[in-house]
């Protein structure tokens, strides 16, 4: 663990690799359902894998969802798999890596950029950094 209290941020490549090397490693989704929707959601199918996709913030108030651990824990996510967090650009899947490394998950990952990485010079996401700029498989809602 490193000292931000999780095990760290990772390029999305390089969560792709884990995924694909790790059998038991699973992809959680932190954005909310209207961003799986609109936006898109990773595509792991090409390695025999689904997203798990629960909320760290609930819409449209957008609060700490109370009942995260929970929820990750109920889809199916054990303490001994490696967890990779994602979302828009990355600050909520700190947050979230950081909850439940709290809670007992001792290997959890955030991906850095998230999904639609940093604004460009016209506050556009999904141009500049992220899973989707960087060729990762998604698809849209």
């Amino acid at each position: 663990m490193n000292e931000g209290g999780y095990a760290g941020d990772i390029p999305p490549r390089e969560a792709w690799r884990i995924l694909e090397h790790d059998e038991r490693a699973v992809l959680v989704d932190v954005r909310t359902p209207a961003e799986w929707s609109y936006v898109g959601v990773p595509d792991l199918s090409p390695l025999s894998k689904r997203p798990v996709f629960v909320p760290w913030a609930l819409y449209p108030a957008m609060q700490i969802n109370p009942n995260f651990t929970a929820d990750v824990a109920a889809a199916g996510v054990e303490p001994d798999q490696t967890v990779l967090f994602l979302c828009r650009s990355g600050v909520r899947s700190r947050s979230a890596a950081i909850a439940l490394t709290a809670s007992g998950f001792p290997t959890c990952y955030n991906i850095a950029k998230g999904f639609e990485g940093d604004p460009d010079g016209r506050r556009h996401r999904g141009t500049v950094s992220g899973w989707k700029v960087d060729g990762l498989p998604w698809v849209q809602g």
